[in-house]
């Protein structure tokens, strides 16, 4: 990871450390302007494992301010890979643009605007990882759109399956079990992980 990178992270460390102090004063954001990240530890898993991969499509499901991108984006630099990144609010997208430039990392990302469910719809199969990190109502339906797109091998990381994750979060890890192939486990890592891979015969 080149200093480009490791200096936009930090400065992302230090918002989050920021939002965190406020949370203990009592001081409450609206979500719209906080930046609801994956956090550290959950970064550096989901760099590993896309990495992992050879030349992955990369999808990510809610770019929010682009914390996560810029993990993904800089594993996709590494594999020969891509990432494409999807989030309803524009000005998170400007915000997460903005810091995938400084990062250098523009260039491995696909920045898309709307609703998930539509722009799942519109790619192309072959996605070799997903990471799900949107509202816990969309998991689900979006686990459905995106499971005909997936390559053999595929990796899915749910994230907010602990803290917080409720009926959703449940509802979504008995249907990526339920699912023929998928071979599904938590990890205790941020707020909760269920880590997948679809396996095909």
């Amino acid at each position: 990871m080149d200093d480009r990178v490791t200096q936009v992270l930090e400065l992302y460390h230090e918002r989050l450390e920021a939002e965190r102090q406020e949370r203990i004063a009592g001081v409450q954001r609206p979500n719209s302007e906080r930046f609801l990240a994956v956090g550290r530890r959950t970064g550096q898993l989901i760099s590993i494992l896309a990495r992992s991969l050879d030349k992955p499509t990369i999808l990510e499901l809610g770019t929010s301010y682009g914390y996560s991108s810029i993990w993904l984006a800089e594993a996709a630099r590494s594999a020969g890979g891509r990432l494409v990144t999807m989030e309803l609010e524009t000005h998170k997208i400007a915000y997460a643009r903005e810091m995938a430039e400084r990062a250098g990392l523009s260039d491995y990302v696909d920045f898309r605007n709307g609703d998930a469910l539509e722009l799942i719809g519109q790619m192309d199969d072959g996605i070799d990882f997903v990471l799900m990190d949107l509202w816990k109502d969309l998991y689900v339906p979006c686990l459905e759109a995106v499971l005909p797109k997936l390559s053999p091998g595929a990796i899915i990381v749910a994230d907010n399956m602990r803290i917080p994750g409720g009926e959703d979060a449940q509802k979504y890890r008995e249907a990526v079990r339920a699912i023929p192939h998928m071979l599904s486990v938590p990890l205790p890592v941020g707020t909760g992980l269920e880590v997948s891979r679809y396996c095909p015969e």
